[in-house]
């Protein structure tokens, strides 16, 4: 349970956390974690918050249904009022794990662009009543398309300032963003791109034997140059090297959208006998963490353990499968922030990280109308754990701060 004396600011308004469809795990966890904490909490204000209708009760869930025709056309219904309430919508734009009915079509998966039509009836049917919208989108809608290389759209942009500046969306919540300078894009807005380093960390430690953490035994890779900023921070709070695999592309040609990689080339230490950390933001396809894990067992690496803030496999598990049966990957860490498949969560490689109680902690604090900026930096908490597991002798950690 948080500390309660980090909780004494009045409540911008009673919570409501709207969750969209394809969520309702993650948001029953968070509700769950809500409820129990504000139960719990004793303090001298304690009085005044129960005087405030709503600040206390047995769910902060507000139902709404999405309705289809048979066209695919499709209404948001908000069953309940929601004037003055601080809403929160959490919204996973890449769920394909449910479907609907067009036509004769029963099995219509929901797409990203079908998932962001939704985020928008529901805003539309809040109708401007509730005193604060903030939309928790772990993985940003069409995130990786934010920048021009040519004559592109920049949906993600757009994205932004239609939710912010047109339908009165307050704060936009992400995790992990391929590119947090989209938040220009709504620079009078909220915007919190977080971090899931520390249950990264805590994860890996409780589901590895003898991993040591010192520069001798393991080192932290980044797969690219674009995510070196993700992995210094990495290393830093672990006090061990850095590498970084630079991806030579093939500019004369574009496959599925893209330039073909033709050969990764291995800048840092040397990686023989350590364990290492590849740590990305996303796992698409997957064929580029798996080259970068063949390539460091060629470099004669240990234990290779890869981290990603989102796990798609977009073209399935087989790859990772072999890839495992080989000896190339020993673990893969992805976040509940988005749709797993069954078939994902059965693999002995696999492990899921849990962020329901960290972002269950970030609403609650927001709610409180306070900082939420010790929560962004981890480098404190992960000290502590490192030496609760006796990785480390207490220290002084506050030169990390400034790595992120």
């Amino acid at each position: 349970m948080p500390d309660v004396k980090d909780f004494n600011n009045m409540p911008v308004g009673s919570i409501g956390l709207i969750v969209m469809p394809g969520c309702e795990e993650l948001g029953t966890k968070i509700d769950n974690y809500l409820v129990s904490w504000r139960t719990q909490r004793k303090s001298e204000h304690m009085e005044t918050f129960s005087d405030m209708d709503g600040y206390q009760k047995d769910s902060f869930i507000i139902k709404s249904l999405f309705p289809r025709f048979g066209t695919g056309e499709a209404k948001a219904v908000i069953t309940q009022s929601v004037r003055g309430y601080d809403l929160f919508i959490l919204c996973d734009v890449f769920n394909y794990g449910i479907s609907y009915t067009m036509y004769e079509h029963t099995e219509m998966p929901m797409s990203p662009d079908a998932h962001y039509a939704n985020l928008k009836r529901v805003i539309s049917a809040i109708g401007g009543k509730a005193r604060r919208i903030t939309v928790i989108m772990p993985m940003l809608y069409e995130g990786r398309q934010l920048k021009r290389s040519g004559r592109d759209s920049l949906e993600c942009a757009m994205a932004l300032q239609e939710l912010c500046s047109f339908m009165g969306v307050d704060n936009i919540i992400t995790f992990d963003a391929h590119d947090p300078r989209v938040q220009n894009a709504i620079p009078l807005n909220g915007f919190e791109n977080v971090q899931p380093v520390y249950q990264m960390i805590k994860a890996l430690v409780n589901n590895t034997k003898d991993l040591h953490i010192d520069q001798d035994h393991l080192m932290v890779i980044s797969p690219d140059e674009g995510g070196m900023s993700r992995c210094i921070y990495y290393s830093t709070v672990l006090e061990v090297d850095l590498g970084m695999f630079y991806k030579q592309r093939d500019y004369t040609c574009i496959v599925n959208g893209r330039n073909p990689i033709v050969a990764h080339e291995f800048l840092g230490d040397n990686v023989e006998g350590k364990d290492v950390v590849v740590v990305d933001d996303i796992i698409s396809s997957g064929e580029s963490m798996l080259e970068v894990a063949k390539k460091l067992k060629e470099l004669k690496a240990n234990r290779i353990f890869m981290c990603a803030g989102f796990g798609l496999f977009c073209n399935g598990l087989e790859d990772f499968d072999k890839a495992y049966a080989d000896g190339l990957i020993d673990k893969v860490f992805t976040t509940n922030l988005v749709y797993r498949s069954p078939e994902l969560l059965k693999r002995e490689w696999y492990v899921e990280v849990d962020l329901s109680k960290y972002v269950s902690l970030i609403v609650d604090t927001l709610n409180h109308d306070m900082s939420v900026s010790k929560l962004l930096n981890p480098a404190d908490r992960i000290n502590k754990l490192l030496v609760k597991l006796g990785y480390r002798q207490e220290k002084d950690l506050h030169c990390c701060t400034e790595a992120k």
